[in-house]
């Protein structure tokens, strides 16, 4: 586990900017590309992969069925997660995002939990949203779990038929309202009686994954486990 997470760490720093560490801004010394290896060092990768109870499960437990969930990285506001988000949502660097989801997948390898998906399906944009920020950061990580797990992924199975504000200042309850009802199955049949994972860059309060789980769930027999790059810490 230990080795893992030490290459999981060096793999990130072949990501972002040269000469610039991305997380803490210093000058990088010859050899380290993106991101200094103080910062690498870090980084709060989680165990969640390795046990069907933990925080990201608590958060959901008793609002919908799910079998397993995980997070790469906890995400504190200042801390060294939220630039590399930062960068991926709102800067353009997909590869950023496909990296972190080989990352993620190397670990999920590790787990009997994930050895059965048959659809890794990322939190849709809508599409005035999509073509704004020119890509799903959603979906960027979903093709490198893809890559890892060797498990196709589709951004067109779970669609979002309606334009939603943005969840960041929103609480529990608003979060959401935000999001009932804004999801539908546009091809159940593919999915019928399969095990998804369902994708997201970060869980807040699971309000997302929640709304996207109840219109898979209600459009065909499936099991539906989740994994995000990162879980907020509140």
């Amino acid at each position: 586990m230990l080795t893992t997470l030490r290459k999981m760490s060096s793999g990130l720093l072949g990501l972002v900017y040269p000469k610039l560490c991305l997380s803490c801004g210093q000058e990088l010394p010859p050899g380290e590309l993106k991101i200094c290896i103080h910062c690498s060092a870090d980084m709060h990768y989680t165990d969640y992969h390795l046990s069907l109870d933990n925080h990201f499960s608590d958060r959901l437990f008793g609002r919908i069925p799910f079998y397993a969930t995980s997070a790469l990285l906890v995400f504190r506001k200042g801390g060294k997660t939220q630039p590399l988000l930062h960068e991926l949502k709102y800067k353009g660097n997909q590869q950023l995002g496909v990296e972190l989801g080989r990352q993620h997948g190397k670990l999920l390898l590790e787990s009997p939990y994930f050895k059965d998906i048959d659809w890794i399906i990322p939190v849709p944009l809508h599409i005035k949203k999509k073509r704004l920020r020119g890509y799903n950061q959603s979906a960027v990580y979903a093709q490198g779990l893809s890559e890892i797990l060797n498990v196709p992924y589709s951004d067109h199975i779970l669609v979002r038929k309606t334009f939603t504000e943005t969840q960041t200042k929103k609480g529990m309850d608003e979060r959401f309202q935000n999001v009932n009802s804004v999801f539908k199955v546009a091809k159940p049949s593919i999915i019928q009686q399969k095990h998804l994972l369902v994708v997201d860059d970060v869980m807040t309060t699971g309000a997302t994954l929640e709304s996207c789980a109840i219109s898979l769930l209600h459009a065909a027999d499936v099991r539906i486990s989740f994994a995000t790059i990162a879980i907020a810490e509140y």
